[in-house]
């Protein structure tokens, strides 16, 4: 049930990043779905840049911002959009991968290899595949995002 409603709210955010819409608004919602848009929000891109045009980006994430109303009940999430996300995806199976396979996966469900994050339940939380590996942790794989 949690990986349907995170699934839907991502393809909601995939159809407004399509159509060229600002924000966009989801309904019903998890933590999951709220540590999901957090990771998204922090990780900028890592193409081949200079220094300079990194660091004006480094506050930029895929998405600007977002905000929870009403957490304790149904609630809804209000999602400011920046035009970055390419598509994004929750699988709703659940695939366990270790440490060592992460990049591997990677590398095989990311188009390229300059930009993108796999996100990983771990003991830890909710994490993306470069802090899974630097942890040197495993877990289930949430999504992933581009």
């Amino acid at each position: 049930m949690g990986r349907r409603i995170l699934n839907e709210a991502l393809r909601a955010i995939v159809n407004a990043e399509r159509r060229g819409k600002a924000t966009v608004e989801l309904k019903p919602i998890s933590t999951v779905m709220s540590s999901f848009l957090k990771i998204m929000k922090d990780r900028v891109e890592n193409k081949h840049r200079s220094w300079l045009s990194l660091m004006l980006e480094m506050s930029e994430g895929y998405i600007k911002n977002f905000q929870v109303y009403d957490p304790h009940r149904v609630g809804r999430i209000t999602v400011e959009l920046q035009g970055r996300v390419n598509d994004c995806h929750a699988l709703t199976y659940r695939q366990d991968i270790k440490a060592r396979d992460i990049e591997g996966y990677r590398l095989r469900m990311l188009p390229t290899h300059q930009w993108g994050y796999v996100v990983i339940t771990t003991p830890d939380g909710l994490l993306d595949h470069e802090e899974a590996i630097k942890r040197n942790v495993g877990g289930q794989v949430v999504g992933y995002f581009h």
